[in-house]
């Protein structure tokens, strides 16, 4: 992962974890941030103690889950969506949410990132990180490519690892 050490810093301290995975499952490469919430989630149940963790499966509406995440009441929130930055398929990328522009082309959900992960921080006042993962094809009804599920895994194996030291 590039941006190991904003990621460090970032999750250091973090007592609530709010992961909200955003994508489609019906465009490919698209889904990778779903793919990693729902591993997060996965390992989770299993590694981290009950209340600390949180994962929500934003999809293509991720602004849909605004009252959930709120409710949990997060101190971190992470949100893992694919993004184009103009690399190798599976890339991942740690992203200060401040310095996210929306270019608006290529998305699959209506409302920009920025605009949603302000709102919360906002809110909340939580810390947010966004981390995206560079996807390859997002054509429609085609299966995520082995690169970005494979970086789906490492992006949910590293937040368990973290969330447990």
């Amino acid at each position: 992962m590039t941006n190991p050490i904003l990621f460090q810093q970032v999750m250091q301290g973090a007592e609530r974890v709010a992961v909200l995975g955003v994508g489609s499952s019906l465009r490919g490469d698209d889904a990778a941030g779903t793919l990693a919430a729902e591993q997060v989630q996965f390992l989770g149940k299993a590694q981290c103690r009950r209340g600390r963790l949180a994962v929500f499966l934003g999809e293509t509406a991720p602004e849909n889950l605004t009252g959930p995440i709120k409710s949990y009441r997060p101190t971190l929130l992470i949100v893992i969506d694919a993004a184009d930055m103009g690399q190798a398929p599976g890339y991942i990328q740690a992203i200060d949410p401040m310095r996210v522009t929306d270019s608006g082309s290529g998305s699959t959900h209506s409302l920009p990132l920025s605009i949603l992960t302000g709102y919360l921080r906002d809110e909340l006042a939580c810390r947010v990180l966004i981390v995206a993962i560079q996807p390859g094809s997002c054509g429609f009804r085609e299966s995520p490519s082995p690169a970005v599920v494979s970086a789906a895994g490492r992006v949910a194996r590293y937040i368990i690892r973290e969330l447990r030291e």
